[in-house]
């Protein structure tokens, strides 16, 4: 009896649960619309690039530096309002350097960002799911507990970032970031 149950909730989820491509190269889903932002608004000398592999891939890569208060890489990519309203999790493929990265997710109404960190393996594959209520409200590098809930319907951009002291090279590669509502 559990095992069907277990196979029922399965086939129910997978037939009640849409999904959207955010970010899918290889179907040309996601590769414009990308801004840089690094420390340089605040006087540091980071760098950051976002662009294609061979395998069309997106790569998220560049240095990570200290140097004149600097800590923070980051690149956004703009999205229509409304999009993710209803988003339950973001659904991630990846391969990086061991690096801890952040995917960041702003809201046209507010001032901070909210954040997911995601722990890379050196040249590994990686997937995981985000739940969209374990993002948490940062910004400029401090969490806020008591702020708003993040409203997906109201977010605007998504970004990749990476900070907190990780100083030097970095590169993460995204086969894929899928919204699963």
């Amino acid at each position: 009896m559990k095992n069907s149950f277990a196979i029922f909730f399965l086939i129910s989820f997978s037939m009640n649960s849409q999904i959207l491509d955010v970010i899918n190269p290889k179907k040309n889903i996601g590769i414009k619309n990308w801004n840089i932002v690094n420390d340089d608004v605040m006087g540091g000398i980071s760098t950051s690039t976002v662009s294609l592999n061979k395998e069309k891939n997106l790569l998220f890569n560049g240095n990570l530096s200290l140097e004149n208060n600097g800590g923070f890489a980051s690149s956004r990519l703009s999205l229509g309002k409304n999009i993710l309203n209803g988003v339950k999790f973001f659904k991630i493929k990846f391969k990086g350097d061991g690096n801890t990265y952040k995917l960041r997710l702003r809201q046209n109404n507010r001032r901070a960002s909210y954040s997911h960190d995601f722990k890379s393996a050196k040249d590994e594959w990686i997937e995981l799911n985000l739940r969209v209520e374990d993002f948490k409200a940062t910004w400029r590098g401090y969490s806020y507990s008591d702020y708003p809930a993040l409203e997906p319907k109201e977010v605007i951009s998504m970004g990749l970032q990476i900070s907190d002291k990780q100083e030097g090279d970095f590169i993460l590669e995204i086969e894929y970031i899928k919204a699963v509502f």
